[in-house]
């Protein structure tokens, strides 16, 4: 398979996963970071991934990096929006930057990495999208209204450019996790993770590798019938 998915957020956690699941699936795949120099290199040379360092937050670079990554890997025809940070307080303590920050981020990086892909699919007749939402979109979370509307407008942003895409062979998708066992959530402590794992009722929590089969099928020519869909990979926590 010669088709070029790009992860962003693809290099570690969750993004990781997906990215190399991909690669592992055929795609020639290309994953963004944001920060993490060192994270991004050790990732690059153990996976074979090329990687590139842009803000999913701004506009001008997602487009100049879109640009980039095509005319040096081909045509991006699967883009994973996965990219995604926390700046948890209550309404009440939240400062105005920890809400934009995580809005642009979150949800704002959809529309410029969608932006800049959509009208090569157009082109093409062909394209599939996966957007990474949240349970705590779905359900809320307590100090984290930031955070909760950002992944809800995830959900609402797939379904409308589902439409918009349909007729054109381009399929857009999400995806809520819940409860992953990433390195950010196995530093919760023990009893609170305890308090967690109680609420889910296969009993545990999920595996990044358990969204990355999600992503993966979802990019595939088996899900060309299903969009503006948003599959929840909770362990049942909550169905929705």
């Amino acid at each position: 398979m010669n088709r070029t998915a790009l992860v962003t957020g693809g290099t570690r956690g969750i993004g990781e996963a997906i990215s190399t699941a991909l690669k592992g699936a055929g795609y020639n795949v290309v994953a963004n970071y944001a920060g993490n120099d060192e994270a991004a290199e050790e990732f690059k040379n153990r996976t074979g991934i090329p990687v590139y360092k842009f803000d999913v937050s701004d506009f001008d670079s997602c487009k100049e990096s879109v640009s980039r990554i095509e005319s040096e890997h081909g045509r991006v025809e699967v883009l994973v929006n996965n990219a995604g940070i926390t700046r948890d307080a209550t309404l009440h303590k939240m400062a105005f930057e920890n809400w934009n920050d995580v809005v642009q981020t979150n949800l704002s990086s959809c529309f410029n990495m969608c932006r800049a892909v959509i009208e090569g699919m157009r082109e093409t007749g062909f394209g599939r999208i996966v957007n990474i939402g949240s349970i705590n979109g779905q359900a809320g979370q307590y100090g984290q209204v930031n955070y909760a509307a950002a992944k809800s407008g995830i959900h609402g942003f797939t379904k409308a450019l589902g439409q918009e895409g349909a007729a054109k062979g381009i399929t857009v998708n999400a995806i809520a996790p819940g409860y992953i066992a990433t390195d950010m959530v196995r530093a919760v402590p023990e009893k609170v993770l305890e308090k967690i794992v109680a609420r889910i009722p296969v009993g545990r929590l999920g595996e990044a590798s358990e969204i990355a089969r999600g992503v993966v099928f979802l990019a595939s020519d088996n899900a060309g019938f299903i969009t503006g869909s948003t599959l929840s990979i909770n362990g049942g926590q909550h169905m929705y």
